[in-house]
């Protein structure tokens, strides 16, 4: 680790006894000191304004209000969520997203993505179904899960079928339906409150 010392100007002994005790004056600061002292506000100042903007532009602070997504994510957890990531890339089956609840579009989801635009799915006694296969769902413990069923259907075009991971609480897609994609408007990424659950979701 770098340390940094503060300098200790030191007083030199006079080197004639007679001529009595000589104090000089202190010495301006030297232009290469306070070229060190710009360059670092100016390298405070650009982190501040970039942290700033990745916060505004890329990641939102949001706070998770439930338990439908135990157990990765519970009550009142707090998480940043990727605002930009699905500019560039495809939604993906397992991806954590955050939506405008289709029949509130003034209330905000957070599911796991299970189907995606032309995956036909259906569930029977709680087990998911996806294109003639049993999906493996490890992000499901046993004593979320619960026996309910679904009739098979084909996830229509640009929509994408959720659900909570804590099979037996959540409202989802099981009640709402298929959402469409424009309503999908984050990816959550990272949990930083509380120190416990700080990590990234999965």
């Amino acid at each position: 680790m770098d340390t940094i010392s503060p300098e200790n100007p030191q007083l030199a002994a006079p080197s004639d006894p007679a001529a009595g005790t000589d104090v000089s004056a202190p010495q301006p600061a030297s232009p290469k000191k306070k070229d060190s002292i710009g360059l670092w506000l100016r390298d405070l100042i650009v982190s501040a304004v970039v942290s700033v903007l990745i916060i505004t532009f890329l990641y939102q602070p949001v706070r998770v209000e439930g338990t439908s997504m135990l157990p990765r994510l519970e009550d009142h957890d707090r998480l940043f969520i990727n605002k930009f990531v699905y500019h560039f890339e495809a939604i993906h089956r397992g991806d954590v997203v955050v939506f405008h609840y289709p029949l509130d579009p003034s209330k905000s989801y957070i599911k796991r993505v299970i189907a995606l635009p032309g995956d036909r799915i259906r569930i029977v006694d709680g087990q998911v179904w996806l294109n003639g296969r049993h999906l493996r769902e490890p992000y499901v413990p046993a004593r979320y899960r619960d026996d309910d069923s679904m009739a098979q259907l084909t996830v229509p075009p640009d929509c994408y079928f959720v659900m909570g991971d804590h099979r037996s609480i959540s409202s989802d897609s099981r009640a709402f339906g298929p959402v469409e994609r424009d309503l999908i408007y984050g990816k959550a990424v990272f949990i930083y409150w509380p120190a416990k659950d700080a990590g990234v979701v999965h």
